[in-house]
Formats: structure tokens, C-alpha cells, sequence
């Protein structure tokens, strides 16, 4: 809207001051840039393991980092599994529902995210065609920190729920 009254001041012979074509130059710049910002989503997550409530023998993920991989997501996260052994996996995908594979994780082979809104998503975790956990991931309003609630069965069949809290690094 503001580049055609340009045009048209221009092309009408109406003389424009430079000062005043700056100004609505840098405003445009502007307004691009903030609707290019980063996703609040996109850095490093601490496990913040006072606020958390892992079950014994749990795996922790203490460490999650998410970030722009072309037109995708990369996680990377980092932890211990239920014996204290060091973790590491990495998942490649998009926020929108889809399975993406994910390498290093004993416990899975997919997973999947959906963006519900721009503080929630839902998570799906299966190995081998199998859904092995659900969650829900939920980031604070204003950024800081984000709650996963997840939801799976154990080797011996037990149900078991983790509420792991992250703080934005």
C-alpha cells in the first residue's frame, strides 16, 4: 500500500523530500524484519530438574536444541537414559503432524509434531509403526520456559508420566 502512494506521488509529479522516502523505507525494513523474526520455539532448552517431575530409571533429555535446517527444524537432544548413560538423537521435520525420522534414539524411530497454537504443540513418538509416547509441549507466554508432558508405557507395561520443565537458554 505504501510502495503504490509512492508510485503514485511519483508518477502524479508530486515532489517527495528525501528525508520523508528514507523514513518510509526504514518503516517497511522494519516491519519486515519483525515478521521475519526467529520462532519463539527455535534455540536452547535446559532441563530445569527442580521443577520437573522425572520418574526413577526415566530417560532425561537435559538438553534440547531446536533450529532452522532450510525449510525445516532441527532437534538436537542431548541426555541421559534410565541407567545414566549419555543420549544423544537429532530430528529432522516441520511442526505440522507428519512423522520424521529421528537417529540416535533407541526408544524410537519417528516422531511426530503439530503445532495446535503458537504455545502448544502436540508430540507422537513410535518405533517401528508403533505409538510409544504422546505429549504435549507448552511454552510459556512470555518465552522463557516451556513444560513437556509426556506419556508412555515402560518395559514392564507400566504407564508412566514425565513433566519435564525447560528454560530457555
Amino acid at each position: 500500500m505504501v510502495i503504490s502512494w509512492l508510485a503514485i506521488r511519483y508518477k502524479t509529479g508530486g515532489k517527495m523530500k528525501r528525508r520523508t522516502t528514507v523514513l518510509l523505507l526504514a518503516i517497511l525494513c522494519a516491519g519486515a524484519t519483525l515478521c521475519l523474526a526467529d520462532d519463539a520455539n527455535m534455540g536452547t532448552w535446559k532441563l530445569n530438574e527442580a521443577k520437573s517431575k522425572i520418574p526413577a530409571g526415566a530417560s532425561k533429555n537435559t538438553t534440547v536444541v531446536y533450529a532452522m535446517a532450510g525449510d525445516n527444524i532441527k532437534a538436537t537432544i542431548d541426555g541421559v537414559d534410565g541407567k545414566g548413560s549419555p543420549m544423544h538423537s537429532e530430528w529432522i521435520g516441520k511442526f505440522d503432524g507428519k512423522d520424521y525420522p529421528v537417529t540416535g534414539d533407541p526408544a524410537s524411530d519417528m516422531r511426530a509434531i503439530k503445532k495446535v497454537n503458537d504455545l502448544t504443540f502436540d508430540l507422537t513418538v513410535k518405533k517401528n509403526g508403533k505409538v510409544t509416547a504422546t505429549g504435549q509441549i507448552v511454552r510459556a507466554a512470555d518465552g522463557k520456559s516451556r513444560t513437556v508432558t509426556s506419556h508412555a508405557t515402560d518395559a514392564a507395561g507400566n504407564k508412566v508420566e514425565t513433566v519435564a520443565v525447560y528454560d530457555k537458554q
